[in-house]
Order: structure tokens, then sequence, then C-alpha cells
């Protein structure tokens, strides 16, 4: 009978159910009869037998779910064996599929070569089934016991189940008693029958049952009957957002009475507020604090940026005033330098004028989510969910080991193990990366809960066995010595696994397409008895380790198997843990007595790629994983990492968790982590740190509206991703520098979700959704649920838009295969067709730089962002140490800054809600690889003037001499201050000087050059390595910073190196034999050649390789130009005397 709980519910979500192949009278059947599910987003679902190894079904749920935890009336029901077997089936199961293509389920006997334990690992061993002629998996439970659905514990896999339930009438075939639950029978009545939506009064049998397995749903009061859409429908969206006192999901305030927060009187003022008044009597505790630059260093330092100021502004006026008459040519091209570096310099300088610093307490975080209360008595982790993705795309490129550890560390953060999940995007689709994710998940079974039981820093295997100190170091338990000692041995195992994989997987499949010619050549001859046999050719495919066909791409690319063309592929390595911890046993490889050996879900994902769609490279792969994870698991935050960036510091996640969940956390839309490298070169010749950049324009940024988005290691709100405003936007107008606030009459509540910005409070309507994001109704329904879960606690008065305390403690929903199959539908090519995923949703597109775009176009909308510097180091990645690798790194962010300053995100052009410093800090993003026109031009001023014997100014009197001291003076002591205020060292400051003008010369003003030639003519120029040549020692950790790999990147600081040198000889030579010297001219023009010298030694260095060899077209380029300019120069303007090229001087 239909449940009374679906009087309020008129749409309907389909989910797919256990089936068996056992004959129904009730549908077709034949081999190979397909049957097909429309999905909600419009796609055609394949559920043959011969593609899912399973028959599914669909149930109907509620367009709308609110949980609600356990209350007198309502008590949550255990998750009945069906539900567990579909979860089982789900983590088993490859599901692929795409563009006019069906989405298919293809059941994994194992995923990889060796045998897997963890009983949430896809394709674990366990028992078989006891049925004669099969010898299928049992069921199993989260610890990877059987699942014994009978008394008599004969064990049963899930399809004999269901074949003893349909056709043998519900009769165990060990003990011949009927079994006492035959839950899923119900699914197998309508197999096949196409289902309509459920009527307001009833549904069907099966989806009632299913409805009051998976979910609490709310009963009907008065209050309810008032919020129904124009249409008579439930209007759940509007329930969740202004029901008083009573939030929709996981509501932990509950009336005396019952009513849902409704007082007598209607108005919403029941006893349950009440009891949110008595939690919120408690002494309140903030999570975060800001800790001020002391007054002793930020005021000088702010002091001093107005007296450079105003020393520049005079100094420039001076200089065009007093024209250099013998040489105008060269004081107007100095001139016109110096300003653009004045401006650039302030650019630079003006946003760097309020640096704050920050500090978390993650002791408040624990007392305030996961302590015992009131409101959550068993001290459930009350923290919203995390999704964490990681993003691959090239195997060759990236080491899958690589990837595998940043993965162990991943699961083996201190986060709560049930509210964390993992997602890989794997854009390239390729066999090697699929399979090396499926080892590390197999490897997390003894690392992540040896992690826990001794509390290991590094969380990442690699780096913690390479330690150089001593790892016993504060280790208290006895068995540490030999529990390392075991699982070392484990990880060195798995290293040659991992880096074996490749040959592995060829030999496999050749020996699969051999055993496939074979049999092919066996049925030509068959059907030609004794005609001429014509070679058999037949596509070379990639194997997988149970013996089918990679669906991604193949080791030898063919149609619909290449890296540009191939179905989605979605693989749960990891099924979700369960809810409650699951303690180990002393038994077997490590003693994990009270340890939790529960692992977070693990997805593998791999988005349709195919020809004639522009799938915009990472950005696009991230927007896939976002639709992907708000179907799966729906975290309210997201955590992006690349793949060579691991989790260096497990409390990471909490840490920045303390700033989203604290007041006034609703208006966050990302906290972004520093960078921090291994594997640099001890003196860090090309500032591979950036530590300027991090740890000073970062921190200076967090004063104003936040720092940049710079690409990894960034904790995002997803609603924010979302492209919707951030709450109480409209609450404030746009001043000079800042806001003021004005009067709103909207409730909290009714502007959480709001995109319009012209709309006075008015929430989006619900009818342009499908046009903006898709139209899943699946991701569209997990778009309110995720906006609630992120907001913070609701524990004082003067926390807004906050959620109650314990609102979160609920169990996750299993996962079902109408969920994954959904997931498949939403990562295909097509789907972002005419939505706005890519424009104002998700990662933006059009732009290398995509990262600073999409943090850029949150400010834009109102949003805040904070700079999380912890203790210890977050997150460690690495990053190139080799000259060009570097360069060319460099070349990319230069790029992407010139294309975001000639497109509609130019901070020009940026909306009244940014802060007026804050637009000064987007707009020297795009502006600052400009400078190296300049630049390039003052670098030869030196050299021009000692080969022309004048200066930029007509002689060195004392007031060019003061100013010039002054403006050296200032920058120094404002260096020095940055360095107190930020803690880098002058080593670092100084390295960051010498790699601007490096950068500044080579790769900016390429970037320059292709960003102008692509604008102005739509060319596009990209600049490749043409020649390697490497060092003798493999075995140097710093091998690559001695490599020399040309690149025409080079040719202009070369040239800028030969001429100042030869001007520098020249110009000695001139004042020497010069009949009246001139050596205020000359000391003028090899002071600034020196200074230009100075900064490019780490580039002349690098070109010395680490025996001074270099290639030889570096000296051949670099001595043509620099004799090129050298003589035009003496021909244009000889010296006094003579008209002959070169004085007195003949060429033999």
């Amino acid at each position: 009978m239909a449940s009374s709980h679906h009087n309020h519910y008129t749409k309907s979500r389909s989910t797919l159910s256990n089936m068996s192949d056992a004959n129904d009278p009730g549908r077709p059947s034949g081999p190979g009869k397909d049957k097909f599910r429309r999905t909600n987003s419009g796609r055609y679902v394949n559920y043959s037998r011969d593609d899912l190894d399973s028959e599914l079904s669909s149930a109907e749920f509620a367009n709308y779910t609110v949980h609600i935890p356990p209350t007198p009336d309502n008590q949550l029901m255990d998750p009945s064996i069906s539900q567990k077997v579909e979860e089982q089936y789900v983590s088993n199961s490859m599901f692929t599929g795409g563009f006019n293509s069906v989405t298919k389920a293809h059941l994994m006997e194992k995923v990889i070569e060796t045998e897997t334990s963890h009983p949430q690992m896809a394709g674990s061993k366990g028992s078989s089934c006891a049925i004669p002629g099969c010898d299928a998996k049992v069921m199993s439970d989260g610890r990877g016991q059987d699942l014994l659905p009978c008394e008599c514990d004969f064990k049963i896999c899930r399809d004999c189940f269901v074949d003893a339930v349909k056709a043998n009438g519900g009769i165990c075939p060990g003990c011949k008693e009927q079994y006492k639950n035959t839950d899923l029978t119900e699914v197998g009545d309508g197999y096949g029958q196409q289902r309509g939506l459920p009527g307001p009064e009833g549904s069907s049998s099966s989806s009632g049952a299913k409805m009051e397995r998976r979910l609490s749903l709310m009963k009907s009061t008065s209050k309810s009957v008032l919020m129904r859409s124009q249409t008579g429908d439930f209007d759940q969206n509007r329930w969740l957002f202004e029901t008083s006192g009573t939030y929709g999901y996981g509501n932990a305030f509950w009336t005396k009475d019952g009513n849902l927060g409704s007082s007598k009187d209607g108005d919403g003022d029941g006893e349950g507020v009440e009891e949110m008044h008595d939690v919120m009597s408690k002494p309140w505790r903030p999570l975060t604090r800001k800790l001020k630059i002391p007054a002793g260093v930020i005021s000088p330092y702010r002091l001093l940026i107005f007296i450079r100021v105003v020393v520049l502004a005079l100094f420039l006026t001076w200089r065009i005033r007093h024209q250099n008459q013998d040489a105008i040519w060269l004081w107007g091209m100095s001139v016109v330098c110096e300003l653009w570096f004045a401006f650039s310099w302030l650019l630079d300088q003006l946003p760097k004028l309020c640096p704050i610093n920050r500090a978390t307490d993650l002791e408040v975080l624990k007392e305030k989510f996961e302590t015992p209360t009131q409101s959550n008595p068993t001290g459930k982790s009350d923290l919203p969910g995390l999704d964490v993705f990681v993003s691959t795309a090239d195997p060759e490129k990236e080491p899958p080991l690589v990837t595998a550890n940043t993965i162990l560390s991943i699961l083996a953060a201190e986060y709560p193990v049930e509210k964390l999940s993992c997602y890989v995007s794997d854009d390239g689709g390729a066999l090697l990366t699929f399979e090396a994710m499926a080892e590390a998940a197999s490897f997390a079974n003894i690392w992540v809960p040896f992690c826990r039981k001794h509390v290991i820093e590094p969380r990442n295997p690699e780096s913690y066995f390479s330690l150089k100190r001593d790892p016993y170091k504060n280790k208290v338990k006895s068995d540490f010595v030999k529990d390392r000692r075991r699982v070392k041995r484990e990880y060195d195992e798995f290293k040659v696994r991992i880096n074996g994989l490749p040959d592995s997987i060829r030999r496999r499949s050749d020996a699969y397409h051999a055993r496939e010619e074979i049999k092919a050549m066996k049925m030509q001859r068959q059907n030609r008895d004794e005609e001429l046999l014509e070679p058999v050719k037949i596509p070379k495919a990639t194997w997988m380790a149970d013996g089918t066909h990679w669906p991604g791409t193949w080791l030898t690319p063919g149609t619909d198997h290449s890296k540009s063309d191939h179905a989605g592929i979605i693989q749960v390595m990891l099924k979700p843990p369960s809810d409650d911890p699951l303690h180990g046993v002393s038994e077997g490889f490590l003693d994990l007595t009270d340890v939790d050996i529960r692992l977070p879900l693990l997805v593998y994902v791999s988005r349709e790629k195919r020809p004639g769609y522009d799938h915009n490279k990472k950005a696009g792969a991230m927007n896939a994983l976002v639709r992907a994870s708000a179907i799966m698991s729906n975290g309210a935050f997201i955590l992006n990492l690349d793949c060579d960036h691991y989790i260096y510091n497990s409390e990471a996640m909490r840490e920045g968790m303390c700033f989203m969940m604290d007041r006034g956390g609703d208006r966050l839309c990302y906290v972004q982590f520093p960078q921090r490298f291994e594997g640099i070169d001890p003196s860090d010749r090309y500032a591979n740190h950036n530590t300027v950049f991090f740890d000073v324009n970062m921190r200076a940024l967090d004063g104003l509206m936040g720092p940049v988005y710079v690409g990894t290691g960034c904790l995002f709100r997803r609603i924010a991703l979302y492209g919707f405003d951030p709450p109480r936007s409209k609450e404030h107008s746009s001043g000079c520098c800042g806001r003021r606030k004005k009067k709103s009459h909207v409730s909290e509540e009714n502007r959480a979700l709001r995109m319009d910005d012209d709309d006075e409070g008015e929430e989006m309507s619900l009818s342009l959704v499908p046009k903006k994001f898709g139209n899943s109704t699946f991701l569209i329904d997990s778009i309110p649920v995720a906006e609630f879960q992120g907001r913070p606690l609701a524990d004082h008065p003067s926390v807004k838009n906050g959620r109650p305390p314990g609102a979160l403690t609920i169990p996750r929903e299993l996962l079902d295969a109408s969920t994954v199959a959904e997931a498949i539908a939403v990562i295909s090519c097509w789907y972002e067709d005419k939505t706005e995923w890519g424009t104002r949703i998700g990662w933006i597109y059009g732009s290398v730089t995509e990262d600073v775009v999409t943090g850029y176009r949150m400010h834009n909308r109102g949003w805040k962002s904070v700079y999380c510097v912890t203790k210890r180091d977050a997150f460690r990645g690495t990053a190139p140490i080799n000259l060009t690798d570097r360069l060319h790194q460099v070349l990319r962010w230069a790029t992407g800054s010139v294309e975001i300053f000639f497109s509609r995100n130019n901070a020009l052009l940026a909306s009244r809600k940014m802060k007026f410093l804050q637009r000064i800090a987007y707009l020297n993003v795009g502006i600052y690889p400009f400078t190296s026109i300049f630049l390039i031009v003052y670098c030869f001023l030196p050299a021009l003037s000692l080969f022309s014997g004048q200066f930029i100014v007509q002689t060195l009197n004392v007031v060019f001499l003061v100013y010039l001291l002054i403006i050296s003076i200032t920058l120094c002591l404002l260096a020095l201050l940055e360095i107190k205020w930020s803690g880098i060292s002058l080593e670092e400051w100084w390295r960051n000087e010498q790699f601007w003008l490096i950068g500044g010369t080579s790769a900016h003003l390429a970037a320059v050059l292709q960003g102008l030639l692509k604008v102005v003519a739509g060319v596009e120029i990209s600049f490749t390595l043409t020649s390697k040549s490497g060092g003798d020692d493999v075995d140097d950790e710093f091998a690559d910073l001695y490599m020399v790999k040309w690149t025409s990147l080079m040719i202009p600081p070369i040239t800028i190196m030969m001429v100042n040198l030869i001007a520098i000889a020249v110009g000695f030579s001139r004042t020497i034999y010069a009949v009246i010297p001139q050596w205020s001219k000359l000391i003028g023009g090899v002071f600034f050649s020196f200074w230009v010298l100075a900064h490019l030694y780490p580039f002349a260095k690098g070109l010395m390789g680490r025996r001074g060899r270099t290639p030889t077209i570096v000296y051949v380029w670099s001595g043509l130009v620099a004799i090129t300019i050298s003589l035009l120069w003496v021909s244009i303007y000889p010296p006094a005397g003579t008209t002959d090229i070169g004085g007195s001087f003949s060429f033999p």
C-alpha cells in the first residue's frame, strides 16, 4: 500500500534496484533483449543481462527529501539487506556511457591482478556461493563478513538469492525453510514496466518500502499546508528555507508538542526555540581569530610607501622637466620606462597596505562539532561533507605513483571518514591510472589504519619513508618499530607493482589479443573450408584484469578508445563507509584493536570525450567532478588538489573548516592554502618556492576581500561554485574602498540561494534552474541541501543564516545504481550544452589560467575568501627546477594574464561589489606581463648609453643622485619590513627580484606577443622545446637543475647579457683612450649594466649546466645578435673624426 508520507510529493526520482535474471511472465524475455529506462536527464539506460550482469528496475523517490533525526514517533530503521546488496553491487561495477550510447554497468570480478581483502574495496574477495555451478561472491557487510539471509547460514550470492525468492517461492536452498526477509521480491514484479509518477494519494508498495528504508520523512502540519506551490504541489524548497526554528536537513530542535516549531498561534515561536536559546547560552568561543601585524612594523611600512610615492612623483617630475638635449632619444625611452615602472609598482604595492595573519582553534572545532551535547547526544561528527578532487591527465607526464601517494594522503586525513569523499579525475582515460588507483585503494587498507594508530605525519608514504629525521621520535607505542617495518616492506612491494603496471598491462593485452586472433582464425577456417584465407585483422584492444576491454583510451588508440574519443567511466573504488566506527582486530598483519579501519569513499571518474566537442581542459574536468560528486556524495565543500600536491598536514581540512564554520563563514567562497614545494635546490635558484607571492602578496590580499585562487590547495564552498550570490549581499551598497549597510526586509532563509542581482531578495525561480545547471533533477535537488549543510552553527545570536547543532549527524544515503547512472549522464560531453557551466557556474572557461578567473568571478559577486597559513604546511607538491621548464610554467601564467586583460574579466570592468584595492590587485594580475616591454628596453639602455657615450641625464648632478639614493633606500627598507611581517628571508626576496627580471625579459615578453597576435590576428603561437641535453648523474636529486633544454625563450636574456658585456668593454675603451674622459657617464652606464647582469646571474648559471656545457646554438644566436647590434650602432654613430666603421680600426 502507499505510504501516507507521500501525500505531499508528486515529482519522483527513479532508482535502480537489484533484480535477477530469472524468467518473469510479466515481461518480455529472450537472449539479447535490451531493457531501457529513461533517466531524469533524458538519457536512456540499458539494463540488458549481457551488459549489466544483472537486471534492474525502478522505484520512485521524492523530488525533495528532508532528513530529520529520530524522534519518539519517528525511529530510523536499520538498512535492509537489499540496500547493502545494492551498494555492494554498485561498488563492484564499472559504469560507462555517454553521447548516443546507453549507460552500462559492468560487474568487475577484479580490478587488479592481486587479491583485495578490504570489504569496501571494489572486487574484494569473499566467500563463494554454495549453489552448485555458481562461483559468485556472497553478499557481505561493512566489515567484510558474509550477509546470510537465512538462519541456517547457507551461503548464497545476490543473484541466487533473488532467484530463490522469485522462482522458488522464497524457500532457502539450504534448510528448505521460508526466508523471513524477502525484501527483494518487491522489486522483481515490476521489471521492465514503465512506471508513472506516483499520485498525490498513493504510490506503489515498492516505492513506499524503499522510502521507508532510506528516508525519515516529515509529517504533515497545519503550517506545511500553506506551503504549496501555485500548482497545488507541496513546495518543499519554500518549506526548507522559511520554516521558523525547524531547518530541513536534520533538524535537531523539536518542539515538545511535535508541531515542528509552530506555536499555538501559528507564529512559529514554540518551545523548540527556547531549547535553542539554552544551547546558545553557553560561553561562545570563535573558531578563528585575526592576528594583526604589530603597529611598530605596519605603521612604518605604510609611511614608507607614502614617502616613496611622493619621492617618485617628484623624481619623475624632475626627469620630465630636465631633458638630456645631447641624447633626447635616450632620455625619452628612459622616462617612458620609468613612468611605467612607477605605475606598475603602485599597482603592486597598494594592495599590501592591510596585511593580516589568522589563526584557528581546532579544540573549539572539536568541542562544537564532535562532543556530546544535548542536541548531539552520541557525539557523532556534525561537520559538513567534504569532497576532495584530484585531477590528472597523462600518466606519462604525471607518474601514477605520485598520484597514488596523493590519494593515500587524502584517505588518511584527519576528517570524519563518513563525511570525506575522494574523486580522481583521469582526463586521459588511461587504464594505467585506473589500476594504479585500485592498487592505492588496496594498499590503503594497511596504510590508513597504520597512520591512525601511530599518528603518522606526513601521511604520504613516499615522503614519510624518505624523511631524514628520526622516525621513532615521540612514538610511544611499543609495537611501532615492528609495524613500521612491516608497512615499509608492504610499501616497497606496492611501488614495485605500480612501476610494473605499464609492462603488466601491455603483456596482458598482447596475450588476450593473441587469443582473440586465434579464435578469429578458427572461425575463419570453419566458415571457409578450402578457400585462401586472408590475414585476420582485429583491433588491438587494451584489456582489464578481469579479461574484458577497457572502455577508455587504448594503448593503441582506436575508434571510441582514444584520448579525445572515449566513453565516460565511473568506478567506485571504495564504497561509502558505515556510519559507525569499525574497529579492527589484533589478528593479522597489524594489531588494529581500537583503530577505526574504515576508509573514505573513493571514486574514479573519466569524463566522456568525443570529437567536435570543446572539453575545456582542466576546467571542464573539474566541472564534471562537481556534477558527479553532487549526485554521489554532495559534500557542502570541495577541496581541489593537483595530482602532485599531497596533504602534508593531516589536520589541514579541519583548519580550513574552522573558517567556513565560524561566524560570518557563510560569506566565504573559498579558503586558499599556500603552496609549498619539495625537491627544490637549496639555493632556490629560480625562485620556485615563490615565497614573496605566497607569504607577502597573499597575506596582504587577505586583509581586503581575500587572496586569489591559485589552482590547487583550495577549499571551496559548493554553492559559491554554483554561481550564487553570497548571503546578505543586498544589505550592502558599494563605497569607495568598502561597503556600507542598508536595510533589507527579506528573511535570511529566503535569500540563501539567489543568483539574479536585480531581484531584490527574491529567490531564484526554480524554472530557470535547468537552463543554468542542466536537466538533471538529481543535481538540482542537491543544491539546497548543499547550501544548508554549508551553513555555520546557529550557536550564537550573532550568527546569521546558521543551522542548528546536530543537524548533520544522520547517516548518508547508500549508493544505488540509479545514482551512479545519473552521474554518468552528467559527465557526458553534451551535458553542458546550452547551460551556464563554464560561463557563470563552476570553473570558468576561456583562459589557460582558469583558476584566477574563477576566483575573480566569485569576488566580483561579493564573496570573500580567506588565506589559511598553518604552522605545519598544509600541502606540499613539486615544482620544475629546470630553467626551461620554469620559463614555460611562467609563460603559461603570463599568457593567461594577458588573456584576462583582453577579456570581460578585466578588473576595470568589475562590479561595484568589489573593493577598490581588491580591484587594483586583480588589475595588476592582468597588467604585469606588459611590464616586460618596458623592462627589456630598460635593460638595453645601459648598453646603449655605453655605446653612445651618453647617459639618461645630461650630467650626474646632486639632485639626480639624491633622488636615486632615496628611491633605493626606501625600496630596501620596504623589503626589510616586508620580510619582518611576512617571515620570509632576505635571500628569498632577492631570488624573487632576480627571477622577476629573468621572467620579464623572456616568458612575459613571449606571452604579450602571443596574446596580442591571438587578439588582433587570431594567430596562436606555442613555444616548445626543440633540443635536450641532460646531466650524467642520474642518481642526483637535483639532476634536472643542471639539464639544459634549448628554447626560444632564452634568446632575449642571452642577448641582453652579451650586449651589456660588450658595451662595458666598449665604454671602458672609449673612456680610457678619449682626449677628455667622461668618467661620470661611464660610471652611470656601468652601474646600470651591472644591475642588469646581477639580476641575470641565475640565468647565466643555468646556461652553464653542471660543467659549463652549453648547446652551441646558444652561443651562435647570442653572438650573432650581439655583433649585429654592435656593428649597427657603430655604423650609425661612428666615432668623431672618421666615417669608417670601427673608427681607426679596420677589419683584415
